[in-house]
Order: C-alpha cells, then structure tokens, then sequence
C-alpha cells in the first residue's frame, strides 16, 4: 500500500473518532406535498446540506442529502429506478427544536430526526427498526476525494474483469448491488443505496443497548442489551440518495425493492433449459458434431453458445468466414432441432477504419471520451478497442439498431446475445478497467458511473432484440456485469482448470437446481462435454439434465411468480421460515421457491450428507424415493436427494412472446388437495390460452391407506374411473392415464 493510501485511511479514521459536527436546522423544515426538506449544517465547515426525506407507498422512506450550492452539480443515477415513486404525504406529529417525527397519514411508520448530532430513527411499534447516522459517521465531502481503502475490511462495490471469486471475500468482482437486506426474528429491512461510483460497505456486529421508545418522546423508557449491526456507506462520488425498505417480512421487502428497480422480466422458455458453450467451438463442424453429440447421448440441451472466436478478428457483429461460412444454414439446422444459438458481444470496439461498427460510431462522436476530447482507447480482445458511451440514449438506440437482420447479417430469430467484458474490462487499465478520468455523456467522469456501464450495455442489448421481433419475442441477453435488478450465476464445471469427473457430475447436479444452467469452460481446458468421462458419469450427468427438464414446468412458474410477484426463485431458508434461528447462517441449503429444499453435494467422495429440514409442523419428502420426513429435525440422506413437497399452482404461455403481457393469452391455474379431493381450477380469469398439455400422471404422497376407487369429475359433468397403484411401503398413490386437459376445471376423488 502506497503511502498516499495509507494517509487517506489514517485521515478517514481520524474524521470518524471525533464526535459528529452535522446538525440538522428543523427551524428550516419545508413539508411539501411530495418530500420534507431541511438543512445540514457542518458545524466545523459551516457549508449547508440541503436534506429531502420523502415517503414512499409500500412502506418504503427515502432520504436524500445533497449539497445546497454545490461547486459543481452532482451525479445522481437516472434510469435505475422503473419511474419516479409514488409518494406518501408525510405528516408533522409532534416536534420541537431539537426533534422532528413524521408519520404517513396510517401513522403505523414514524421518521425521527433528531437535530444535535444530526440523526435519523425509523420507529415501527415503538422500536427502532433503523438508525441513520447513529454512531455519527456522516461525512460529506465538498470536493471529490477518491476512496484510498483498500485494506479488506470493508466489501467494495467496484464492477472489475475479476473471476474465480473466492467465498465470502470482499473484493470487487464482475458486477454490485448496492443492496443490503438485514434480518432478524420478526423483522427485515432492506437498505437500497442509490449510487454508481466505487462504494465501500463496512459492517459490524456488537453487543449494544437497544431503546424502546414509548409516545413519540425520543427518551427510553425501556433498554436491553442486543447485538447491533452498524453498516457505513462510503461513495467516492455522487450524493446521498438511500431507500430504507421497511418490511417488515422477507417478502414484503423484495416487494419494496422490485417496486422501485422492476420485477425480473419473464423469460423465453428455451433459458430455463440446458446452454452448452466453449471458448471456443471451432468452426461449423465442431458446432454440428457436439449438437450431435447430445442426440447421440440421449442428452436434452436447448442452447449452443459460440464466444469470441467465431468473429472475424475479435470484430462483433461478423463471423469468420473460414470457420463460419455459412452461419445461416448452422442456425437452421439448430433450428431443426428446436435449439437456439447464443453469441457473444462484447463493449469493445476495435479500432479499425475499415471496421463499420467502428467507423460509424466514430463518425458519429459515439465512443467514451479521454480527458483531452479524443476517443478513449483502450487494449481488450481484439487489441486496441475504443468503447461505446452506452449512457448516451442515442448510442443506445444506434447500437440497439445493430442487432436487426439486415445490419446483423448471418443472424437469424434464433439467435440471441451475450454481454461479456462489460465491467468495462480495459486489459492495461487500472485494475484492468477504464480510467476513472474517462469522460461520459453529459461530461459526467467515469468515476460517477463506473458501475452501471455494463447495465447501459445491456439495456441497449435487449432493446435490440425486441425490435428485431416488431416488440412479438421476449429477449434473452447474459451480462456479465451488473448493477441493481441484475442477477449472475456459475458455470458448470468452472471457467478454468480441469475438474476431475465427480467433481464435474456433482456441478451438474448442482447446476441443474440453479435458475441458470449452463457449461462452459475456457479454450486451455480439456473438452468436457457431458459424454466423455465414461458411461458412468455420462449416466449421471444425463439424468441431472433430465432432472432439470422434468422440473421444467415448475421453474418457469417460479419465474412467473418473480415476475409478477417479486417472489425470488432461489431463496436462503430464513425466507421460508423466518422464525426458525437455525436457517438464518445456513449457506449449504437453499429453496427453490417454497416448494424445494437443495442441498448440493460439495465434499468428495461424500455417500451421505445432513440435511436440516426446517419447520416442526412441516412434512418432506424425498422427490426420488418418497421418503416422508417430518420438520425440525437434521436427518442424514443420500447424496443424490432432493427433498421437495408438490407444487400447488401451473404457469402455461406459448414461452417466447409477449402475448402473455398484452393480449393476456396465458393460464394459470391452481391446484387443491383436501379430503381426497383433488380440485383444478382456475387461479387467474384475466388469463385465456388453448394449451394441448394435458396431466397424464398424478403423484400422491402420504396417503395411508390404499383406496377403493378413483374417480375424475370432468367440466361436462362426466365421470371417469382412473386406472391407479399403490405403494404402501412409501404411502404413494399413483394415477395413471388420465389424458385431463390441464386448461379444464375438473376434479378426481379418492375414495
């Protein structure tokens, strides 16, 4: 560490021991229809804050704090949030000079500012739910200081071309989310930090005295100690702008989030299935031959991926036209198959008159600017590059515009796009990333924006592809960089190295209980398509797969749910069961929706594994052996399980339009099991769509006794018995051949 850095760590901590010289002036309180403002003052400097607290629906506070008369204006992130939030009228209730409350017109949430040391309390039933500026740590700097830190103790949010992440470290990796979620038992909040610039987040865990405030007075009437977690924030540029999401439930939270960055996008079909890549696959023929490969094997796969290599010189938008003559009749006989094609398109522009990518958007003042007002170059792939200023909307529309048949020639419908090296990743750059002096759209410097670089390229991205289709077919971009709203998964098998074969068979099982499902490797490791490890491994790698195409039906439910309903589709226990202590450090399991409970394998030569299954009024069972466990308890099982209940609800959409969203050509239905009634039924009436699906096989687990007759009521008012066995030794029902039009309402009944 260079001794500039150490002084600034040294200057930072010494701002941070004296005791807090901010006050909040409540005698300049303004309460608007939108927002209360008021002014901060540095006592020291004597420069005035100018502070905006604003109400949002759905329990959400909102607090910014910007300079009053700044020497220059500040960045603040446009396009993250989905609109401008509704807000809550805020409401004065009691106050005086040295303490101001707010309350919506419910009253159920209070916003206590205290004046002398400037602080913010959020108060939900008389307890402190949050503390802003608690410990007197804000410190806001009247000129741009670059954050020097960089002794680990704090988590850095700093998008950077870093891989092979290590668990639980700090660093700065592909992409950041400025999101903080914090629960403990009867209570979740979330902390949503509104800023594009290299972030540092120090937290702490210690014991401390917690207050119970009674009225609306800020003295305690009642204290105990607990532990307490202080979190700071510290942005090298930018303004203060936090959402505080109150809960106060896990899914009232992600409700909150989701109302101000977007639900995820509802999926094509096809992404939820198996994606096959390489850096690189050759040529057409490697291409057909590993397509192949999987029919040969008896192996589902949906998607082939092509990465850098299948451009002309690292030139985006082209292909080789040795190894990829004839790209069309490639994609074709993908088609053929029902598969897609994915390739890859990275920020990087090289630098090359004859290049049109290049020339054009040259001539058009396209690229990020160096500081003197020429283009800024950079080394990547395909050696000097310069780089589309993606936070200019016109770049975004010419590049969204490339991504057309006519301009994009070889593409096809079934090709889709991948986003790489989007951190921006600059190979001879600081940290292997653009300068932070690098000028932007609006003369904004790098350092203010670094990290939603690679969300403008995907934005961009997907646009691209939705146009293409006339705005008919939902997109399908992977980004490797991302900011708030985006989400990123592992490769099976790893990017590098040469996994040995149970370690490969246990990333697919894995993989294949993951919402993203894709191998990949880079072009120094040996070939490991699923086949080529022996027939043994080829067996289990094929029914991992297989595992993940039955389930089908169930992950794109989940990603209905997300979509509509924020509902995560792969959530930590304490989701689930927020009141069971013993899931809130649990990191081995994981649910997939409410449904499934995964425990991957991740120690070698494991025969068993300990699973704990949570909830004492809860029944499991094992998905392969029904097997019938009650909750509460940790139970030892093969390494092969996959505990899981039955799934009450069906999702059906033609998979790859947006019909879905505009002419409501869905259906969703429910499914009730009571007093051995099974009963479908209708669960959304906006939803009409003529499926060919039909149930041809019913499960039923847990039923004690074998049953004297089944029979299916049928929408026309017809009866029909069901040809059924029974398997006492696992209590399992199973029906059979029953052709019922998954659309119908109907009902079957076990007597």
């Amino acid at each position: 560490m260079e001794a500039a850095e150490k002084e600034e760590i040294r200057r930072q901590k010494q701002l941070l021991s004296k005791n807090s010289t901010y006050r909040a002036l409540l005698d300049s309180v303004t309460i608007g229809k939108d927002s209360t403002q008021f002014q901060i003052t540095n006592e020291a400097r004597k420069v005035p804050l100018l502070a905006e607290v604003y109400g949002i629906e759905g329990n959400i506070f909102r607090l910014k704090i910007n300079e009053e008369t700044p020497l220059k204006p500040r960045y603040e992130v446009p396009d993250v949030l989905t609109s401008k939030p509704n807000s809550v009228r805020l409401i004065s209730c009691s106050g005086d000079t040295g303490n101001l409350v707010l309350a919506d017109e419910k009253g159920e949430l209070k916003c206590h500012i205290m004046a002398n040391p400037f602080k913010v309390d959020l108060v939900s039933k008389e307890e402190v739910v949050l503390s802003i500026n608690a410990q007197g740590q804000l410190y806001f700097e009247h000129l741009q200081i670059p954050l020097k830190q960089r002794d680990g103790d704090a988590y850095r949010l700093y998008n950077l071309d870093v891989y092979g992440y290590k668990i639980h470290d700090k660093m700065g990796i592909y992409g950041s989310v400025p999101y903080l979620l914090a629960h403990k038992l009867g209570r979740t909040i979330g902390i949503f930090w509104l800023n594009a610039s290299e972030t540092l987040v120090e937290i702490h865990t210690e014991p401390a005295v917690e207050y119970t405030l009674t009225q609306l007075s800020p003295v305690a009437a009642k204290q105990k100690v607990k532990s307490r977690t202080d979190v700071r924030w510290m942005s090298e540029s930018g303004i203060i702008d936090v959402f505080l999401l109150t809960g106060p439930t896990p899914s009232d939270v992600f409700k909150q989030y989701s109302y101000l960055t977007g639900t995820q996008a509802m999926p094509p079909l096809f992404s939820l299935g198996y994606h096959q890549c390489r850096w690189n696959y050759e040529d057409e023929q490697d291409v057909k031959a590993v397509d192949a490969g999987f029919d040969t094997h008896d192996i589902p796969y949906d998607v082939m991926w092509l990465d850098i290599e299948h451009t002309e010189g690292k030139r985006y938008f082209t292909w080789d036209k040795k190894r990829f003559p004839n790209p069309k009749r490639m994609q074709e006989l993908l088609r053929s198959k029902k598969r897609k094609l994915v390739v890859i398109s990275d920020p990087h522009i090289k630098v090359d008159p004859d290049y049109s990518v290049y020339a054009k958007a040259k001539k058009k003042g396209f690229f990020v600017k160096n500081p003197e007002g020429g283009d800024f170059e950079g080394v990547c792939w395909p050696g000097l590059s310069s780089y589309p200023d993606f936070t200019n909307p016109k770049v975004r529309e010419w590049y969204s515009d490339l991504f057309a048949f006519p301009a994009y020639q070889g593409s096809t419908d079934i090709l889709f796009i991948w986003n790489d090296m989007n951190e921006p990743s600059v190979f001879r750059g600081p940290e292997q990333t653009m300068q932070k002096n690098a000028v932007h759209y609006g003369n904004w410097e790098h350092r203010e924006l670094h990290n939603i670089y690679g969300f403008y390229q995907q934005m961009a991205t997907a646009e691209g592809l939705i146009k293409r289709s006339k705005w008919k077919e939902r997109p399908f971009v992977l980004t490797r960089s991302f900011f708030a709203g985006s989400q990123k998964y592992a490769d099976v098998g790893g990017f590098i190295g040469n996994p040995e074969a149970e370690l490969l068979v246990r990333w697919y099982q894995a993989g294949a209980y993951q919402p993203f499902f894709r191998g990949h490797a880079t072009m120094k490791t040996k070939r490991r398509e699923p086949w080529l490890f022996g027939e043994e491994n080829t067996r289990l790698i094929r029914e991992a797969i297989r595992e993940r195409y039955t389930l089908l039906p169930f992950w794109y439910f989940l990603f209905y749910r997300t979509h509509v309903a924020s509902e995560p589709v792969m959530r930590p226990l304490w989701v689930e069961f927020p009141d069971i202590l013993e899931t809130f450090s649990m990191e081995e399991e994981y649910m997939l929706g409410s449904a499934l409970l995964v425990r991957p394998v991740t120690e070698p030569k494991a025969t068993m594994v300990d699973v704990f299954l949570p909830g004492l009024n809860e029944v499991w069972y094992d998905s392969k052996t029904f097997t019938r466990w009650e909750g509460g308890c940790t139970v030892k099982v093969p390494v092969s399980l996959d505990t899981g209940s039955a799934v009450g609800e069906l999702y059906l959409d033609d998979g790859h339009s947006f019909q879905y969203l505009h002419q409501k050509q869905f259906l969703h239905r429910k499914f009730s099991f009571c007093s051995s009634v099974l009963i479908n039924s209708c669960a959304d009436e906006r939803g009409h769509y003529s499926s060919q699906c039909v149930v041809e096989q019913i499960l039923v687990l847990g039923l004690r006794k074998e049953p004297s007759s089944v029979t299916a009521h049928l929408s026309d008012g017809k009866d029909q018995p069901v040809a059924f066995t029974y398997c006492g030794k696992t209590s399992a029902l199973t029906l059979e051949k029953l052709s019922l039009d998954v659309g119908a309402d109907w009902e079957v009944h076990i007597k």
